[in-house]
């Protein structure tokens, strides 16, 4: 209502100043007293049919300007109505990328200084050969500084018309700079996401977190789409940007397009550079964000906290058990040995463990610069890096069975730790923790690490380091406890005993990563990776048998296992390569039974528009907690029969391999890895419910049903 009485009142002033406001005289310029007009054309000459552009340029006085198509909270866009022979065709002004122009707490989208407005015109056939083109523009304007008025001049020109094989002449060099400053088509992905108070806009792209934009704002096409006066809070992802816009005086719908220009800026260190992108974007649905307010009011402190609990409770996670029968034999092997020495094995341990924390920080700092987007465990998507780890868990088994030995090395923890001071086997143990640990994670460490992703790199670090604390801390504080030094047994035979042991929780881990393998590459690449194994088994034996040989033939020896090596990991990646190529043409045509189906933002947008319930569960198959929780609760039959009596649509969101959909969907809720588990409620505006990350069939079925509450009280 307050927009049509301003129109009215500005109507009026138009009316009244278009009667007391004398018309320039016809020519291709005219000038009022703030705004120097002038009409020009792409070409000198024209041919019969042809399509040209032409411009009315204004030129401003400061502190004055003219409006966009969408004035924003007062104003009139300019007019220019085009005279032209009978079967021209006048397009619609192209408006050059605007700017914000605010008076106290009016808002307007305008232009100050200078203007092109440019008009594709398409000629009429018939055009005679040797006569002159008449154009006749009548360019009407409110040109604005606190005061307002409204303006009108009247434009001619005449351009000879040539034929169809004569030069046709530059036009005016205005028309490449309005050119310039017209908004280009987005290169990203679009994104609208419905809030309560208006919509998220998310624009898709991998750059902008190296370039950190210093300015971006979003002007809507339309009146009232958009609050104009109102703040847009951007959040800058590793995949992208998204800007909170606040509902105007007529907003969205879901169905309806929001068209608009995206302005980003952009600064080298002298000037800043400002681009402007068309939007169109369809708001599919009503989805919450309410994570993005959640995880924006999450700062460093917090996050260096959460991260610290995150990392304590790792230690509790079935990925880091392997590691942790390693830390058992080292415990005991300590038994007998000083206080000092014993603390001395708990902060190298840590420093292992923090080492290993850094350089994994550094590696995620170098990717995001390099544009990639990555997430916790994000190495585990690559069948080379598994392999890898399951030949490196078998030759640790290989090490603590007493196959070979090895001091002082990644793999010599065993023997070494109990025969030798061992400080260096402590320090890699604390290196091997952090790679199994990696695709398994705990409560409170997904918010933090889903937050550091998105800071700065000295911001990331600091939350990584305060994981790898969590995690190295409990051996750290063992190391310090004198009741359990005095209860660690002393050193003897028996630990041989122990330490064979304890080799088959690193077989079982190599078993568990081959398995994995197959998930990402098929069956193929298992036969490879057994292989691999095989070998290494020869080679570590080739190695012990000869340690003790003549000169020649232990190097003899030492040379064939160094190239059997070699050559498991050079045909290990080549088989890989190759296998995972076909393995993801063979999974486009499998279908089966399941009770869930795959899936796509598009699939759970369509799902949530018709308000039916929803369960999504994001999943990996190298997430050892993710299977646990499927095994215990998600495959029960009480789950089952909860989402079959529901009618719960039961979505599953792979992240074995890299998927940037579901990347992109895990950082909207504050994770960069798995699991994570969202119930969707019925009701097309109903909030998801976060399930935790340790589940039980009760768990989840009370979730159900208490989210469903919450749903109905809410309508109600």
């Amino acid at each position: 209502m307050m927009m049509f009485r301003f129109e009215f009142f500005l109507s009026v002033c138009w009316l009244l100043g278009w009667i007391s406001f004398p018309a320039a005289a016809a020519t291709d310029q005219a000038a009022t007293e703030q705004v120097k007009a002038r009409l020009i054309a792409s070409v000198d000459a024209v041919h019969p049919g042809d399509n040209i552009l032409l411009g009315v340029q204004q030129l401003i006085i400061p502190h004055w300007h003219t409006y966009w198509k969408n004035p924003g909270d007062s104003g009139l866009a300019t007019q220019i109505d085009y005279g032209l022979p009978d079967g021209a065709i006048v397009g619609l002004i192209q408006w050059p990328t605007p700017e914000r122009i605010s008076l106290g707490p009016v808002v307007n989208y305008g232009y100050q200084h200078e203007v092109t407005l440019l008009t594709p015109v398409k000629l009429p056939d018939n055009l005679a050969v040797g006569s002159r083109l008449p154009i006749k523009a009548t360019a009407k304007w409110l040109v604005c500084e606190e005061a307002c008025i409204p303006q009108e001049v009247e434009l001619e020109l005449a351009l000879p018309v040539v034929a169809p094989d004569s030069d046709a002449g530059p036009g005016s060099p205005l028309i490449e700079q309005a050119l310039a400053r017209l908004p280009s088509d987005s290169p990203w992905p679009l994104e609208l996401i419905q809030q309560p108070d208006g919509v998220i806009l998310r624009v898709l792209g991998n750059e902008f977190q190296a370039s950190q934009p210093s300015a971006v704002w979003f002007y809507p096409d339309e009146w009232g789409r958009v609050s104009h006066g109102a703040q847009q809070p951007r959040r800058i992802f590793n995949d992208g940007i998204s800007l909170q816009l606040k509902s105007g005086d007529a907003p969205l719908s879901p169905g309806q397009t929001l068209t608009g220009v995206l302005t980003i800026s952009e600064s080298n260190g002298t000037n800043t550079v400002t681009r402007g992108y068309t939007v169109r974007s369809i708001l599919a649905s009503n989805v919450s964000s309410q994570p993005e307010t959640a995880e924006s009011e999450l700062a460093v402190p917090s996050a260096i906290v959460l991260a610290l609990l995150g990392g304590v409770i790792l230690n509790l996670m079935p990925c880091v058990f392997p590691v942790l029968s390693m830390k058992a034999l080292a415990l005991v092997s300590h038994a007998g040995h000083s206080s000092q020495r014993i603390r001395l094995h708990g902060w190298l341990y840590t420093a292992g463990v923090l080492t290993s924390f850094a350089l994994l920080a550094a590696v995620l700092i170098g990717l995001k610069a390099g544009g990639s987007q990555v997430g916790w465990g994000f190495q585990f998507q690559s069948p080379l890096f598994v392999v890898g780890v399951a030949y490196l868990m078998f030759a640790v088994g290989l090490n603590l069975s007493g196959v070979f030995s090895i001091g002082g090395s990644i793999v010599g923890v065993g023997s070494s730790l109990a025969r030798r001071s061992g400080y260096s086997g402590s320090f890699f143990t604390g290196v091997l923790a952090t790679v199994v640990a990696t695709p398994c994670t705990a409560p409170f460490m997904g918010a933090a690490i889903g937050f550091a992703l998105t800071q700065p790199p000295v911001a990331l670090l600091s939350v990584f380091l305060s994981l790898g604390l969590g995690l190295a801390l409990p051996y750290l504080l063992l190391s310090y406890w004198p009741w359990l030094q005095r209860s660690l047994p002393k050193p003897g035979m028996w630990m041989d005993r122990l330490k064979q042991g304890l080799a088959f929780p690193m077989y079982g881990a190599s078993a568990w990563l081959i398995w994995v393998l197959t998930q990402q590459a098929g069956a193929n690449a298992v036969a490879v990776a057994l292989a691999g194994i095989v070998a290494i088994g020869f080679a570590c034996w080739l190695f012990e048998i000869n340690k003790h040989s003549a000169v020649g033939a232990r190097h003899v020896s030492s040379v064939f296992a160094s190239l059997l090596l070699a050559a498991v990991l050079y045909g290990s990646y080549i088989g890989l390569e190759d296998s995972s190529s076909t393995q993801a043409a063979i999974q486009e045509q499998v279908t089966d039974s399941r009770n869930w189906e795959p899936f796509s933002t598009a699939r759970l947008n369509a799902l949530r528009s018709e308000g039916k319930p929803v369960f999504v569960n994001f999943t990996a198959a190298w997430c050892i907690s993710c299977l646990v929780n499927e095994r215990v609760a998600l495959n029960q039959s009480e789950v089952k029969l909860a989402l079959q009596s529901k009618s719960i649509t039961y979505l599953k969101g792979d992240w074995t391999n890299r998927d940037a959909e579901i990347t992109r969907f895990l950082a909207e809720f504050g994770r960069s890895g798995v699991p994570l588990y969202l119930y969707y409620p019925p009701g097309s505006w109903s909030k998801p419910a976060i399930l935790p990350q340790i589940l039980t069939a009760q768990i989840v079925t009370q979730a159900f049903t208490a989210a469903d509450i919450t749903a109905n009280n809410s309508i109600r």
